[in-house]
C-alpha cells in the first residue's frame, strides 16, 4: 500500500442547499442542511484511504463535539489518527452554500487547525515513513513550511494545494515537488488566468504542476516535457465541494504505486467525477473499486473494446463536471 502522510485542516462542513446562492445582502430560502466531516487536509486524507493508500492524518481537533465526530470520520475511513491532536476550543467549520447547478461558496473558520504552528513529536518520524505528503493552506504558514522541510530532508514527495489561494513563500514553492493548483489559485500565483501560461510560469518554482480546470479536465506540466491536458469524465455534477481534494488524494495514491502521470491523472479524474454526482465532502468519495470500475467502463467507451488488464484510465469525453476545487 502507498503510504501517505497528510499535514493539514479538519473542519466540520456545515452545508446550505439553496436553488441559487444569495446575493449580497439578499436572503434566500434553503431546502436542506447538513453538518458533514471535512476540510482540505482531513479531506484529502480520507479520499487516499479509500483509494487505497495507507494514510495518516496530522492536525488538530477541538474539545468539543464536532472534535469527536471529526476524529471518528477518520477512523472509519482507515486514517491513522495518532498525529490528530486534541486542543481545548472549538474545532474548524466551513460554512457552505450549494446551489442546484452544484457550484459552491466557503467560509472557513479555523478554530482548534490554528493552534497547528509547527510539528510536534512524533510528527517527523511519521513524514518520514511516508511516500508522499499532502499539504494545503488551511493551516498556518509556519506549519506548512515544517511539513515541507521534514518532507525535503527525508526525500519525501510534496504534494502542496495553494488552498485557500494567496502568495506563497519561495521556499514553500522551492520544496514542493507537485503543485496541484486549480485554475483560479494558478492565477493568483502567477498574476495569469490562461493555465497554460500560467503553468509555464510555475513552473521556474516548482519542477512540476497539475492545474484542475473542472469541467476542461485537468492540465500537466514538468521541466523539460510537452504540456499533456487530459479531459475530465462527462458526468452531471450535484456538489462539486471537494472534488479538488478528492482528485488530489487519488492522484497520490495512483503516483505512489508508479502509475504514469497520463494514467494516474485519468483515474484520479474518475474518482473526481465520481465525487461530483454526490453531496458531500467524505460522504462523496468514492472507493477504490468504484473508482477503477468507473475508470474502466470510460476506458471501454471511448475504444469501443474490453480493457485490456492493465488499463486504468478513463475516457477522454468533454466533462460536464470534473476535478473541480
Amino acid at each position: 500500500m502507498t503510504a501517505i502522510a497528510v499535514l493539514g485542516s479538519t473542519n466540520m462542513d456545515l452545508v446550505a442547499y439553496v436553488p441559487k446562492a444569495p446575493l449580497p445582502g439578499e436572503t434566500v430560502t434553503g431546502r436542506a442542511f447538513r453538518t458533514v466531516p471535512g476540510g482540505k487536509g482531513a479531506n484529502q486524507a480520507v479520499a487516499a484511504a479509500r483509494s487505497g493508500g495507507k494514510v495518516v492524518m496530522i492536525g488538530a481537533v477541538g474539545a468539543d463535539e464536532f472534535g469527536v465526530r471529526l476524529r471518528s470520520a477518520l477512523t472509519a475511513a482507515g486514517v491513522e489518527t495518532a498525529g490528530l491532536r486534541t486542543v481545548e476550543g472549538a474545532s474548524g467549520t466551513a460554512h457552505i452554500t450549494v446551489d442546484d447547478e452544484g457550484g459552491n461558496r466557503i467560509v472557513v473558520i479555523p478554530g482548534a487547525n490554528g493552534s497547528v504552528t509547527g510539528l510536534e513529536a512524533g510528527d517527523e518520524a511519521r513524514i518520514a515513513a511516508a511516500g508522499a505528503l499532502l499539504l494545503q493552506l488551511e493551516l498556518p504558514l509556519p506549519a506548512v513550511l515544517a511539513g515541507a522541510r521534514a518532507a525535503r530532508a527525508h526525500g519525501v514527495r510534496t504534494v502542496l494545494t495553494p488552498a485557500p489561494a494567496q502568495p506563497l513563500p519561495a521556499e514553500l514553492l522551492a520544496a514542493t515537488d507537485l503543485l496541484v493548483p486549480n485554475e483560479h489559485e494558478a492565477a493568483t500565483l502567477t498574476g495569469l488566468t490562461d493555465p497554460r501560461q500560467a503553468a509555464e510560469a510555475l513552473l521556474t518554482t516548482v519542477s512540476e504542476v497539475v492545474i484542475t480546470l473542472g469541467a476542461a479536465g485537468v492540465l500537466h506540466a514538468a521541466r523539460g516535457q510537452d504540456p499533456l491536458t487530459v479531459p475530465a469524465p462527462r458526468v452531471r455534477a450535484v456538489d462539486t465541494t471537494a472534488a479538488g481534494d478528492t482528485f488530489v488524494g487519488a492522484l497520490a495514491v495512483a503516483l505512489g504505486e508508479g502509475r504514469p502521470m497520463p494514467e494516474a491523472l485519468r483515474w484520479a479524474s474518475a474518482a473526481a467525477a465520481l465525487s461530483v454526482q454526490r453531496h458531500g465532502a467524505q460522504d462523496s468519495m468514492p472507493t477504490r473499486a468504484e473508482t477503477d470500475s468507473f475508470a474502466l467502463a470510460g476506458w471501454e467507451a471511448e475504444h469501443g473494446q474490453a480493457a485490456p488488464a492493465a488499463a486504468s484510465g478513463p475516457g477522454d469525453a468533454e466533462a460536464e463536471a470534473g476535478a473541480a476545487s
